[in-house]
């Protein structure tokens, strides 16, 4: 995939200057994108109007606690509806901190308060344990809803990239548990098959970008050798899953050049076949992330004001 030809002029500065990923240690690959994400956002600050609480809160059966972040307007006392956030960074990668500023623009744009989770990374911990901690900070969020002030009945789940993927399980596995419901999944470039087998999947090798080779170590970092066998639960890849329906109205946005562009855009058209209300972006020009490495550019600003528009509608169902 030719990256340089195809590129939104304005996105394409942004990966020159950044620093190579490499997966092949992952130590290093945490503090490169530590000293990405910092790049990215060097002249933002936090927002005075955001208030931020963690909370320790305990793991599902027995795994160790699970920290959250709950985001929240300081002027507002009143229940509000919420995002329940999903850090990405390929299963290995990333913390909560790294979306701090991007839950603080949520939180003023759209109006509603966020909770996001600081999962348990792979390999150090393989699939379930991510997806566990995923879990019982969600029914967390639903026990304390009263607590916390939000509206138990208005509870998105979303996320970015792997986080994207893990939204989009967790939102399975909610259904599919019926303990407490979801109102709507906001699933931004999502990682959602592990077997490597669309077109640009194996044409998308730039080390610039999340490429092939990141992919398959991220994907078996997480379910180990089961990768790109049927014995990866949908849970962990929901591409694999074989039952759409009854799942809340989805949004999914991704760039033309993403690795991940034909499995996002198979799984909306799957969603919709299941008679599941999807809104399917697709930016021209766009890479894995863009909007987080360029935010000035004009692909950027019309992406950030698509989604969050999304969740206003979504919140005001």
């Amino acid at each position: 995939m030719d990256l340089d030809r195809r590129l939104d002029p304005e996105i394409a500065a942004a990966p020159a200057e950044l620093p190579i990923l490499d997966l092949s240690e992952f130590p290093a690959a945490r503090e490169t994108m530590l000293a990405r994400r910092a790049a990215a956002a060097a002249d933002a600050q936090p927002s005075p109007t955001v208030v931020r609480q963690d909370h320790l809160v305990p793991g599902l059966n027995g795994a160790p606690e699970v920290r959250l972040r709950h985001y929240r307007p300081a002027s507002q006392s009143g229940v509000l509806p919420c995002l329940y956030w999903i850090h990405g960074g390929g299963h290995v990668l990333g913390q909560v901190d790294q979306d701090d500023l991007v839950m603080d623009h949520i939180v003023d744009t759209v109006g509603g308060a966020v909770v996001s989770v600081d999962w348990r990374r792979t390999p150090e911990h393989p699939f379930p344990a991510p997806m566990d901690d995923c879990y019982a900070g969600l029914a967390w969020t639903h026990r304390h809803a009263a607590e916390l002030n939000v509206d138990p009945e208005r509870i998105a789940v979303g996320g970015a990239s792997s986080g994207g993927g893990s939204a989009a399980g967790l939102v399975l596995l909610a259904r599919d548990r019926g303990e407490f419901p979801v109102c709507f999944q906001l699933l931004i470039y999502p990682m959602l098959d592990d077997r490597n087998v669309t077109p640009a999947s194996v044409t998308l090798t730039d080390r610039r970008a999340w490429n092939r080779a990141s992919n398959l170590i991220g994907w078996r970092a997480y379910v180990g050798d089961a990768a790109g066998t049927d014995r990866v639960s949908p849970y962990a890849a929901p591409a694999r899953a074989t039952d759409l329906t009854g799942l809340p109205p989805a949004y999914l946005a991704v760039g033309d050049l993403d690795l991940f562009i034909d499995e996002d855009i198979e799984y909306a058209q799957r969603l919709q076949q299941g008679s599941v209300p999807t809104e399917l972006h697709v930016y021209p020009g766009g890479s894995h992330a863009f909007e987080s490495y360029a935010p000035a550019s004009a692909l950027a600003r019309r992406f950030v004001r698509d989604r969050d528009e999304a969740l206003v509608r979504a919140f005001r169902m």
